[in-house]
């Protein structure tokens, strides 16, 4: 008879860590930002917040709980360590294929003659979507791009973590995550040598890149013509999901486009003033 198979020995941590601290960084990180944190991401948890309690000289997660309860500073700290910022240059490319065969042309005439256009990305990450989303609705023409962007012309991209913020206005990233871009739009929206690419300052400065929980409130002045919000709601339970919908459909005007990401859907009343006109690209229909 074969011995019984070693058991792996307990993950030793560096700092205590129990059920009940779990239990209140996910309330914590539910409340604030909506995000959910189920026990089996306790160790995902315990990763990313290890670093914040060991810089702030803490023996215990337990202590670290207790100082984000009093610091609002270090609680945006502890939020922004646990927010997910996974994405890509041209991630789910058929959106912005869409949206410039769809949209762009009407709102690239509407530019011309002077009104306005809005566009938001509304969980930008470090950039890459807004970067892409103007490339491919831009296109090869530079100098027909610095007419349009001349106009009034805006675009919005937001998220609530200030460390990938500060990446996104930078514009600078690794050659290797530029991969995915088109050569020709590359060619024309990039710039630099070496292992490190900076997207074109036209491209940067029409982008205004804002600190923004879709949780909160929205000092958004005007509706937008095409909203993204892609590969957000994955992480809220469905009351969550229903508001932020009901709110993206309030601050887009009637014909917009909203685009979400691709294991999303609408759900609930809101539902009813979209139709679905591509993948995971809804046209609005009614206010």
């Amino acid at each position: 008879m074969n011995a019984p198979a070693a058991q792996p020995a307990p993950r030793t941590r560096e700092f205590g860590f129990c059920k009940a601290d779990h239990e209140a960084i996910a309330a914590i990180a539910h409340a604030e930002v909506g995000i959910l944190l189920p026990e089996g991401k306790a160790q995902l948890v315990y990763g990313r917040l290890a670093p914040r309690v060991r810089a702030c000289g803490l023996t215990s997660v337990g202590d670290y709980i207790a100082l984000i309860g009093r610091d609002p500073a270090e609680r945006a700290r502890a939020l922004d360590a646990l927010t997910t910022n996974h994405t890509s240059f041209f991630r789910e490319p058929h959106h912005f294929e869409d949206f410039a065969q769809r949209l762009w042309p009407t709102l690239a005439a509407r530019l011309t003659a002077g009104d306005p256009v809005r566009l938001w990305s509304s969980a930008c990450s470090s950039g890459e979507e807004p970067y892409s989303w103007l490339m491919a609705a831009l296109g090869e023409d530079r100098a027909n791009a610095a007419h349009l962007l001349r106009r009034d012309f805006r675009m919005l991209a937001t998220d609530i973590s200030p460390s990938v913020l500060a990446t996104a206005r930078a514009g600078s990233y690794p050659r290797d995550a530029l991969a995915n871009v088109p050569a020709t739009l590359r060619s024309v929206w990039t710039q630099g040598r070496g292992d490190m690419l900076t997207v074109d300052p036209l491209l940067r400065d029409a982008i205004a890149f804002k600190s923004l929980n879709l949780l909160g409130d929205w000092p958004l002045r005007r509706r937008f013509d095409a909203i993204l919000c892609r590969n957000v709601m994955i992480y809220f339970d469905e009351p969550t999901k229903e508001r932020l919908l009901s709110r993206l459909a309030d601050h887009l005007e009637v014909g917009g486009m909203l685009y979400i990401g691709h294991s999303e859907r609408l759900i609930g009343p809101v539902a009813r003033r979209f139709e679905l006109v591509g993948r995971t690209a809804y046209l609005k229909v009614a206010a």
